[in-house]
């Protein structure tokens, strides 16, 4: 009787008895290598050799690495409020856009105030001193300081009519308010508001119609008036 470690068997006999042994180990206890060995043996059939199936791999893992490539795919974009600063758990606010942080802080309305007034008229073509109190708010109704430049009119009052507005009688050159320093020279700001004075020859008692334009940097363009009356 032969001994079994010193019996002679066929070199495909044995192959076969390992695959035979491999193709019989459950699913989950194959390694990769046995998972490509086996793709490639049903594609090109059983008959592969172990070194046909390095060459096979050889040549397979380049050409999936050519195909689907090895860049990172674009990672979706992250805001900076969700991230953190020094590791410390500080949140970073969120930076906008700058049209989003400026709409609605800027000038939306002109404003006279009621304390404007017309005094020392002693007469006709007497001359006068008008002084000008003028708020600019915003979206919200907040009276603000913004750089800008500033017109003043004055014109005839038209009694009982819906367009009180008559002939211009005087225009003052233009204030240019975009200097900061400019700015708060004419700024009071116990009156959240900007004082103006003006010569001019008016008629004692009479009402006439004053009318503030502010011109922006931005190229906007608003307008407020009201009706204003020279002292007895």
């Amino acid at each position: 009787m032969q001994n079994p470690k010193h019996e002679s068997r066929n070199p495909r006999e044995i192959q076969r008895g390992k695959m035979q042994m491999t193709e019989t180990l459950p699913p989950g206890r194959r390694s990769r290598f046995e998972f490509w060995i086996l793709f490639i043996r049903a594609c090109f059939g059983f008959r592969v050799s172990n070194f046909g199936v390095w060459i096979s791999l050889s040549f397979l893992i380049p050409s999936l690495l050519a195909l689907y490539g090895c860049e990172v795919g674009p990672r979706p974009a992250v805001s900076a409020a969700s991230q953190t600063a020094g590791g410390e758990g500080t949140q970073v606010p969120e930076l906008l856009p700058a049209a989003a942080v400026s709409n609605g802080f800027g000038p939306a309305k002109v404003g006279i105030l009621p304390l404007s007034e017309i005094s020392g008229a002693a007469g006709i073509g007497q001359d006068a001193r008008l002084t000008v109190y003028v708020a600019l708010f915003d979206a919200f109704g907040c009276p603000i300081k913004s750089p800008c430049t500033l017109r003043f009119e004055i014109y005839e009052y038209v009694r009982r009519s819906a367009q009180p507005k008559g002939q211009r009688l005087m225009i003052w050159p233009d204030i240019d308010l975009t200097h900061p320093v400019d700015n708060h020279k004419f700024w009071r700001d116990f009156l959240r508001a900007y004082e103006f004075q003006f010569g001019l020859r008016v008629n004692r008692g009479q009402t006439y119609v004053l009318e503030a334009t502010y011109l922006g940097p931005d190229g906007r363009r608003l307008s407020g008036e009201c009706a204003i009356r020279s002292s007895r």
